[in-house]
């Protein structure tokens, strides 16, 4: 999976980025359609592997509990960002609080102070979850950020956002347990050698 930038169209009176994202995503089922610092990024719809590293990632939230009264787990739920004027993105898996419904924003994305964590598994565009959205989600205050970097075998812990950075930054390999903090609520840890497993193609 690939991410791209777009330019707005030059004839007539140019539309807004908002427009222009609306319009890629009718044009284009399937495909996640983000602005994060003003750029408009195209990718294509996610591999069957990456998929299932986002169904196994599910159950330890479910299972800890945080799918249920005070929080939900969903995937592909649009967090507005403050990066930008009309700044937001689609992470592949958030867990947030349950009154969510309460605090949309705009173009169905919702306000970032709801989200307790987000969750990307990277595709062919690791470099823009690996950075571009480690800045974005720490100026948001997205209080932790986990990756499952596909590419590298291994999986990224951020917490504690300061400004556009995360002051914390764990990052575990196969035979690792990564435990997230206790702030999302409930005792979570995920099994980094079973996560990247389920990430990669079979045989």
């Amino acid at each position: 999976m690939s991410a791209a930038a777009v330019e707005h169209p030059c004839d007539g009176e140019p539309e807004s980025q908002l427009e222009t994202a609306n319009r890629l995503m009718e044009q284009l089922p399937g495909h996640r359609v983000e602005i994060i610092g003003g750029v408009i990024t195209v990718a294509p719809p996610p591999d069957g592997p990456h998929a299932r590293a986002l169904t196994k990632l599910m159950r330890p939230f479910i299972t800890a509990g945080l799918d249920d009264e005070d929080s939900e787990v969903l995937q592909g739920i649009g967090l507005w960002l403050p990066g930008g004027p009309e700044d937001y993105a689609i992470p592949d898996l958030a867990l947030v609080d349950a009154d969510f419904d309460e605090h949309l924003v705009e173009n169905n994305c919702y306000d970032p102070a709801v989200f307790r964590l987000v969750l990307e598994v990277t595709s062919s565009n690791y470099k823009n979850d690996l950075r571009n959205k480690v800045a974005a989600y720490a100026e948001a205050k997205i209080p932790v950020y986990v990756i499952v970097d596909r590419k590298h075998s291994r999986v990224h812990v951020l917490t504690d956002p300061v400004g556009g950075e995360y002051d914390s930054h764990e990052i575990y390999a196969p035979g690792q347990t990564a435990e997230l903090p206790g702030s999302i609520g409930a005792e979570v840890t995920l099994d980094v050698a079973y996560m990247v497993k389920a990430g990669q193609r079979r045989g």
